[in-house]
């Protein structure tokens, strides 16, 4: 059995140049989500958030493998952030951001396989699986560029990517997302790789 890979089915959406931003195209697309507010580096919440996706990840993995189905690499983690205060989330005041945490899921997981892997992993003791959920996000045309370094310095890079949405005659149309593709425990900060979207619309 061949081994699907996310990141080259979907390589357009899983790169992105660090030069300059580019515009790209995301088709509606099925993941593992789960919702929370507070800052990513102290929040028990978040820890607890990706702790659960990446348990039910994995036992969706090995399930649909165990079964035949299919194997699969399981994809990066992925985040959409905001604020009720854009303020507050342009200003980095980090207790008043909400997030969503999200990992991408192949098609082959349907909802009667998710509702069991979610039940394996709560009887493990996942911290949020009660608000865990699948679901198709639908983001459309964005721009989105490569930003590599520590999240903390990803400001001149989001700069750039709202001046050039500007640039090409669009607005901001969403939350902004976030693509890890590089592990903060393995990588040092300097070299890890970040691509930052924005979908965008017509004023």
């Amino acid at each position: 059995m061949d081994t699907l890979d996310l990141k080259k089915t979907y390589k357009t959406l899983f790169s992105a140049p660090a030069t300059a931003p580019i515009l790209v195209d995301v088709p509606p697309l099925s993941y593992l989500m789960l919702d929370g507010q507070g800052d990513p580096n102290t929040s028990p919440a978040y820890e607890a958030a990706v702790q659960t996706l990446y348990s039910v990840a994995y036992t969706l993995r090995f399930a649909l493998k165990k079964a035949a189905v299919l194997d699969y690499t399981v994809p990066p983690l992925e985040g959409l952030w905001w604020a009720k205060d854009m303020g507050a989330f342009l200003a980095a005041d980090r207790e008043a951001w909400q997030w969503t945490m999200m990992i991408l899921t192949p098609e082959a997981v349907t909802r009667e396989w998710f509702d069991k892997a979610s039940a394996e992993a709560r009887a493990k003791g996942a911290p949020a699986i009660e608000r865990l959920r699948l679901e198709t996000y639908a983001e459309g045309l964005s721009a989105h560029i490569m930003h590599i370094g520590p999240y903390a310095a990803e400001a001149p890079t989001i700069e750039r990517l709202h001046a050039f949405i500007a640039a090409e005659g669009y607005v901001p149309a969403g939350k902004h997302h976030e693509i890890y593709l590089g592990d903060p425990r393995r990588a040092a900060a300097e070299k890890l790789k970040t691509i930052i979207r924005q979908p965008v619309a017509r004023p």
